[in-house]
């Protein structure tokens, strides 16, 4: 029978994690959706202290920070449209408060530092090798922030450029956490407003740059999660209207694949039953003073004490806060 579509390989990787690892996602699209899910499903993860980081440079600035002992200060904040911005992060931490937006900065900052000391698995996902350098510091900015585009130069880092950049900075986190392994990847989204052949040049850079990094350090390891949308799940169907991000049932995909990877069985076994009561956090009855749907509470209740006891590592205070709202 003909096969219609070209299937990756199931790959293996020299580790495997649980829910006693800890692990610390850092960059775009691959690292966000892991790391999403990984918060959802109980693990024990820290998703993007500095907000979504698309470059190579700008990744590998943000855990330099985190590695340093300085906090940030008002000087590293400017205001545009109303709002205070920092250029080391995502838009999700302006504010119209510039002392507000300085304190949440800093306490990102100390909790991530903290993090980083205890992290076993660094996941990074670039972007984009395409920068903005802004005029008044030269400095490559993780966001322009709606900034006028005549203060910035563009530019497509180079190869090395990446390598550099993340290489040096992932020594120094080896060197805080000897048995940190690092799982790098490429994300599937397409950045067509910067044109697609500028767009694959992009990602031919970073391809060719991961693979340097993963040839060159034995803790390094590459997640083939391009690859997967790229030619695994080549149709439309498997991205937004906007044909740009990947679809809910393009990352259940790669989520389903990450999972045969690297999770340990038992771990597997745990995701089934946390899934069940997620599942039914979602739930929104009819009638919520029902006796069928109280009896279902309960019984949600009896199953979060039950997993809780036989995995202290699990924390359902979010799920048992939405059941215990709706008992009479």
């Amino acid at each position: 029978m003909a096969e219609f579509r070209t299937q990756l390989s199931k790959i293996s990787f020299p580790f495997q994690i649980g829910h006693q690892h800890t692990t610390l996602c850092m960059g775009s699209c691959f690292a966000e959706n892991m790391g999403q899910r990984m918060n959802q499903y109980k693990f024990n993860s820290l998703l993007n202290p500095f907000g979504i980081l698309y470059n190579p440079t700008s990744i590998s600035d943000g855990i330099n920070l985190l590695l340093d002992t300085q906090q940030f200060t008002s000087e590293d904040l400017f205001e545009h449209q109303g709002l205070w911005h920092s250029f080391q992060h995502h838009g999700r931490f302006s504010g119209p408060d510039k002392a507000a937006v300085l304190g949440r900065l800093n306490k990102e900052l100390g909790a991530a530092r903290s993090f980083l000391q205890k992290t076993d698995l660094l996941i990074l996902t670039l972007g984009t090798a395409a920068v903005f350098q802004y005029k008044a510091s030269d400095k490559i900015v993780a966001n322009c922030h709606k900034l006028p585009g005549d203060q910035f130069n563009k530019q497509l880092l180079s190869v090395n450029d990446c390598v550099l950049a993340l290489g040096q900075m992932l020594k120094q986190v080896k060197t805080l956490r000897p048995d940190l392994e690092v799982l790098l990847s490429i994300s599937p989204i397409r950045h067509l407003r910067d044109g697609l052949i500028e767009n694959q040049r992009s990602k031919a850079t970073l391809l060719l740059a991961a693979a340097e990094l993963e040839k060159t350090f034995s803790f390094i390891h590459y997640f083939p999660a391009y690859e997967i949308m790229m030619d695994d799940l080549r149709d439309y169907r498997f991205y937004e209207s906007d044909y740009a991000h990947p679809s809910k049932q393009a990352i259940d995909y790669i989520w389903n694949y990450f999972q045969d990877a690297f999770f340990v069985k038992n771990t597997k076994t745990i995701l089934v039953e946390v899934g069940k009561v997620l599942q039914a956090a979602k739930h929104r009855p009819f009638h919520v003073g029902s006796a069928e749907h109280q009896v279902f509470l309960q019984r949600q209740l009896d199953l979060i004490e039950n997993l809780e006891e036989r995995y202290s590592f699990l924390d359902f205070d979010l799920e048992r806060t939405v059941f215990m709202g709706q008992m009479l």
